[in-house]
């Protein structure tokens, strides 16, 4: 399931859906990213994201494609947050279940690092009197090209 919507999300509901996807379920690995006070502007006080409908839902669709190629994904979960986001916001979940931890873990975790420099969301970090689109990080894309 991928979903993109302005509103927040309840993991905990997010994690209960999976935990119902079926038998055969032995793990659970899931990732909640949050809007953080420091980035390249001092004194952020939220971020605004954007997205490419149609073709977000897309990437993301072959992130999961990809993960459960590589690993034993029985079901996986993305919600990803666009428009105004406030500090401490809940930005993403990623939610993978599978038989064992191990591809749990590992699936969601590159589900993770390929979404941040695959899919195609646009983010401005804003403060009190600035805004400031923020460009892709290079540790984000080292973490992205392990996977390769």
């Amino acid at each position: 399931m991928i979903t993109i919507q302005s509103g927040d999300f309840d993991a905990a509901a997010e994690y209960d859906a999976l935990r119902d996807s079926g038998a055969g379920t032995g793990a659970i690995a899931t990732f909640t990213g949050l809007v953080r006070d420091s980035g390249d502007l001092q004194g952020v006080t939220g971020l605004y994201l954007e997205h490419y409908p149609g073709m977000t839902e897309q990437v993301i669709q072959g992130l999961i494609d990809e993960a459960s190629k590589r690993w034993d994904v029985r079901e996986a979960r993305v919600i990803h947050r666009v428009g105004r986001l406030a500090l401490r916001d809940q930005i993403v979940f990623v939610g993978v279940c599978s038989a064992h931890r191990g591809d749990a873990f590992a699936a969601c975790e590159f589900i993770m690092d390929a979404l941040k420099t695959s899919a195609p969301f646009w983010k401005k970090e804003i403060t009190g009197d600035r805004e400031h689109w923020v460009e892709q990080k290079e540790s984000d894309l080292a973490r992205s090209q392990n996977w390769d």
